[in-house]
């Protein structure tokens, strides 16, 4: 299967936070396929649904790294079924703005099509009209009469956005929830460079679940697997008009490189080390707040992990046109892959001399 079209397959599957199933599912098939089926030594799920695919090291006593990307995306929740609409609020960091005219469908006791409509503009108030349209003002229109609607969806049903990936000029790529299937893709790739050939290290490729509402995956997983390096592997802001050079970055001229307090800097310095081996253009962001992706939850596991951030640029992040480089991705997998054949014991032991050259 091309890279291409397993993206198509993991941004096509439904999976807000806390229902990721079947975007694991995807990936579950994937790895009994084909040449899959050779590049990971096991795939489990633990009880908050993180997809653990582990490929074992070759050392007597391997080091443990442990990369994770989210599977999980924004959406909604139905909090009202009423005379044949629902009213719904956000799960996760949902852009309202967006979200007018949007097509959807409805996780009930079937997945149920429909679109978010609100009062037209030529019946608004004047006040109304100079605004955006209020969440609790919009609802979502099935077509489906009201009895069978309330037979179908209950109070607390998920919604998502329904778009599909399409394919633009100079290999980007356009749709839902890439944030951050990109960078779960990266993982796979990472997995399909490493088959193969020998590393010291074990390898944790993490999809993990429930990013959006609080890095709880990620938290949970790291707890699992007891990594001695941490790399999250996520999605930073593409250039776009309005933006400062500082603040958003090419699409396809590589990973982009954190810097901030979560970031481990011989870990940093590693990577660079890494990508330079591989021939992988990279650029470095400073990232002065560690929350907000799974590295500040690695990094606060149990006795504390050293870790980093690797992000994939991404226009649009957090609508339904969320837009990024399939070059970029491979990039990632390729840096990801020349890592962990870098990674040895000794490496690892002088991650625990945080201070010294």
């Amino acid at each position: 299967m091309k890279l291409e079209q397993l993206l198509v397959d993991l941004t096509s599957a439904p999976g807000v936070s806390g229902r990721e199933q079947r975007v694991t599912s995807v990936l579950v098939d994937f790895l009994k396929t084909g040449d899959a089926k050779s590049w990971v030594t096991e795939v489990r799920t633990d009880a908050l649904g993180n997809l653990i695919m582990y490929k074992a090291g070759s050392a007597p006593n391997p080091p443990r790294i442990m990369f994770a990307a989210h599977t999980d995306e924004i959406g909604l929740i139905v909090t009202e079924v009423k005379d044949g609409f629902l009213r719904f609020a956000p799960v996760g960091g949902v852009d309202v703005r967006v979200l007018l005219a949007q097509e959807v469908v409805v996780h009930g006791k079937r997945d149920i099509p429909g679109i978010i409509g609100a009062k037209p503009p030529h019946i608004q108030d004047p006040d109304e009209s100079n605004e955006s349209v209020k969440i609790e003002d919009m609802l979502i229109d099935t077509g489906l009469p009201a009895d069978e609607l309330k037979a179908q969806v209950s109070v607390g049903d998920f919604v998502t956005i329904r778009r599909e990936l399409i394919a633009l000029r100079n290999s980007t790529f356009s749709g839902k929830a890439l944030d951050d299937r990109a960078g779960v893709l990266a993982l796979v790739e990472c997995l399909r460079r490493l088959n193969g050939f020998a590393h010291e290290a074990d390898v944790y490729c993490v999809a993990t679940t429930q990013e959006e509402v609080g890095l709880r995956g990620a938290l949970v997983s790291a707890f699992g697997v007891e990594p001695d390096v941490g790399i999250a592997v996520d999605v930073t802001h593409g250039s776009i008009p309005g933006l400062a050079e500082h603040e958003a970055f090419d699409l396809g001229k590589g990973p982009v490189l954190a810097v901030g307090p979560q970031v481990h800097p011989k870990v940093l310095g590693q990577l660079k080390a890494s990508a330079e081996e591989a021939g992988v253009s990279y650029r470095i962001e400073p990232s002065p707040y560690p929350g907000g992706t799974d590295t500040y939850a690695i990094q606060m596991v149990r006795e504390g992990v050293p870790t980093a951030l690797v992000s994939i640029p991404l226009k649009y992040m957090h609508t339904s046109v969320e837009t990024v480089s399939i070059k970029d991705i491979q990039d990632t997998g390729r840096l990801l892959a020349q890592f962990v054949m870098d990674l040895d014991s000794k490496f690892v032991e002088g991650l625990k001399c945080f201070w010294k050259s």
